[in-house]
């Protein structure tokens, strides 16, 4: 009996001192509830953040829908009421495309409203339509940009008689053994070593032809010309063919833009030129010669970022030389196709993506931009579509006969006529291919 008043004594004393500890205190009357986490747990804090956040994301929601909602009501009051601006001007219209388009609510489940249906349709669409335009990109996208690359100069120079130096390369048969010289200008963000594409030695050989290339003022190592135009270049062909040691005549072959110092030559030194080639000519898109017809075929077929650059050359040329600063200068190169008004066929497709075309027009395009000055690239531009001082009607051969005048009249009457053929006396050979010009 004694032990059990000593325990029952001394639980009493434990939980009196218990109460009174201002390290335990609590209520002792406090009803706790299941989870309960004592004030003393370091877990109050976070948990307290993370309802108060989640709180928060939730009272944000709500009034972003009270919003929302606010917005629908006004809409519908100021803009879907019957004398409103946009049912009046658009109403009817909805209502007849709506009308056609009815039949498609039969597609939908009997428990969808098409009014609220179709909206969230048409989001949907648009978004997949955007997906997959971002995963089905151009695979180019995914290749490596390659870099423009500076090369030392390797060019043989000659010095014209206005003090400037134009750059040249040979090809074939050297000069003393060769029997016909083609001199070769080139296109628009080309230069000298364009020449003939994947042309073989031996074929120059078998018909003892010497290739003659160079690179027009400003592009490439030689010199540029400001002032320069068909006439000027017409000459430069005719001092380079002295320098190099062409005797005689020589022939001419012009590459699509290229071609218009090609017509120059045959207009202004037809004397030396023994017959001309061209391939995919261009001619010039505002010749006044032309009737309204043969304008609207010339410009009916280009894409319309040709258009453009004619229209800036024409009208802007400080434009241009922007848009070509931007693309030609920015030390990276594009891809084949960018350069192509017209889409190729899939033999000339396949040719372009092969390595070794790709070098080549690689190392064309550096060697034409080496000197960094966009102004050649806008000069051989505004020339494309100026006034050439020539028409191509000129170069067309014709029997001009002289009867002016009071003696060639009278000799008219007891005799023929005194004649001479007036044009270009040589051959012209035209390849006009359906599609791949360059630009």
């Amino acid at each position: 009996m004694t032990e059990v008043r000593t325990a029952t004594a001394s639980s009493w004393h434990d939980e009196l001192a218990s109460l009174l500890d201002d390290s335990v205190a609590h209520d002792p009357l406090e009803v706790r509830k299941p989870g309960y986490v004592s004030p003393g747990d370091d877990s109050v804090e976070s948990e307290s953040v993370k309802e108060q956040a989640k709180e928060f994301v939730k009272a944000w929601a709500e009034m972003m829908l009270d919003l929302a909602k606010g917005f629908k009501d006004i809409a519908e009051q100021s803009l879907m009421t019957d004398d409103s601006f946009v049912v009046q001007k658009l109403g009817k219209p909805c209502a007849k495309v709506t009308g056609k388009l009815s039949f498609l609510n039969e597609y939908l489940p009997e428990d969808r409203d098409p009014v609220h249906a179709w909206p969230v349709i048409l989001f949907v669409v648009i978004v997949a339509l955007a997906a997959l335009g971002l995963n089905s990109g151009d695979d180019r996208t995914a290749a490596l940009v390659k870099k423009v690359q500076v090369h030392p100069p390797s060019a043989a120079r000659i010095q014209l008689p206005d003090g400037r130096h134009i750059a040249y390369d040979q090809l074939g048969i050297p000069a003393d053994r060769a029997r016909h010289t083609i001199i070769i200008p080139h296109p628009l963000l080309f230069s000298r070593l364009t020449g003939i594409p994947r042309v073989e030695a031996a074929v120059l050989e078998e018909y003892g032809v010497r290739l003659v290339t160079y690179d027009l003022p400003g592009f490439g190592e030689s010199d540029p010309h400001p002032g320069r135009d068909l006439n000027s270049s017409a000459f430069d062909m005719l001092h380079l063919a002295d320098a190099v040691g062409v005797g005689d005549k020589f022939w001419l072959l012009g590459y699509s833009s290229a071609s218009m110092h090609v017509w120059a030559a045959l207009k202004y030194i037809p004397h030396r030129v023994a017959g001309a080639a061209f391939i995919a000519p261009m001619i010039n898109p505002y010749e006044p010669s032309m009737n309204k017809e043969e304008r609207y075929g010339t410009w009916a077929n280009w894409s319309r970022r040709r258009k453009l650059i004619y229209f800036l050359a024409r009208r802007f040329p400080n434009f241009l030389s922007i848009l070509y600063r931007r693309k030609f200068l920015s030390g990276e190169h594009g891809h084949v196709d960018d350069w192509l008004s017209f889409s190729m066929g899939q033999k000339d497709e396949a040719l372009t993506n092969e390595e070794v075309f790709e070098e080549f027009w690689y190392r064309n395009v550096e060697e034409s931009i080496r000197q960094g000055d966009i102004a050649p690239f806008v000069e051989e531009s505004v020339l494309q579509v100026s006034n050439w001082g020539f028409k191509l009607a000129d170069l067309q051969v014709q029997r001009k006969c002289h009867t002016k005048g009071l003696v060639p009249w009278l000799k008219s009457i007891y005799s023929q006529a005194e004649c001479e053929l007036t044009g270009f006396l040589g051959p012209i050979h035209v390849w006009q291919p359906v599609e791949f010009h360059l630009q």
